[in-house]
């Protein structure tokens, strides 16, 4: 009984087990002739052909009609609605409970984990997918060929103009492969970092002045910037994870320009 019971556990936990791709930080790579893409703040979703999931592999529940004409292959994406709107995109595709609020969300398909060829064929392979079986919350993100550094920069710009979050460059000639790659490339002004809360600092009123973060490498700081009032008044919980952008490090391993980006919660 007890064998039966752990092949079981076994094969249920296989179920939800995966490795999404995750890209490596841009620094001056050579990337001319790339694909470059803008780099969507939303919540990450893999399809496996039949739920949608985090990336860490927590389930989605996504209402039915969301997923409609969805394939029975893997797809990689960005559930989002618009820039500068992750609060809401995070609280509607995490919620337990679908809401009428996925109807301003979409799915932005980067990637088709299964398909053969190179990174277009890929794309493409989605593409032809939903124009037999259309869905209006499908977007296959557009892809721009690289020339080279200022022409990076010149789009990185334009999308931070536009409260974007920043850029993806990928070498499309590479087969798909899971884990950090050195193929594909985040893109940012500011990096950004997460961080457990451990404590809270206050101003002589009473009001939340910064949070006490701990960094995996053990290093303690005060993050204080890039919070609103209300985020003031319902500070993160004690051992909850907190993401923050930062510009660079002091000598001692702090975190230099720190602003408030979000709670982490259960991606």
């Amino acid at each position: 009984m007890f064998h039966k019971l752990l092949i079981f556990i076994m094969l249920l936990s296989s179920l939800f087990s995966f490795e999404v791709q995750k890209p490596q930080i841009y620094d001056d790579q050579n990337i001319s002739g790339w694909l470059m893409s803008e780099k969507l703040d939303g919540v990450r979703g893999y399809w496996d052909g039949k739920k949608l999931y985090t990336k860490n592999g927590n389930l989605i529940n996504a209402p039915k009609e969301f997923t409609a004409n969805f394939p029975p292959f893997p797809l990689d994406g960005e559930l989002w609605s618009k820039r500068d709107d992750f609060s809401f995109i995070q609280s509607t595709v995490l919620d337990e409970t679908p809401s009428k609020n996925w109807e301003k969300i979409t799915y932005n398909i980067f990637e088709v984990p299964e398909a053969n060829g190179d990174f277009l064929g890929r794309l493409e392979s989605a593409k032809e997918w939903f124009e037999i079986h259309p869905n209006p919350h499908i977007n296959i993100i557009k892809q721009i060929v690289c020339k080279d550094e200022e022409h990076l920069q010149k789009y990185l710009g334009e999308i931070i103009e536009l409260k974007g979050e920043g850029v993806i460059v990928k070498n499309k000639k590479e087969p798909y492969q899971t884990g950090r790659s050195p193929h594909i490339l985040k893109v940012k002004i500011a990096q950004d970092m997460e961080g457990i809360t451990t404590g809270y600092n206050y101003d002589k009123d009473g009001k939340l002045k910064s949070l006490k973060l701990k960094l995996d490498n053990g290093v303690i700081f005060n993050l204080g910037g890039g919070f609103s009032e209300l985020e003031k008044e319902n500070p993160p919980k004690i051992g909850e994870i907190v993401t923050f952008k930062y510009y660079g490090f002091t000598k001692n391993g702090v975190p230099k320009f720190t602003s408030f980006l979000r709670v982490r919660r259960g991606e």
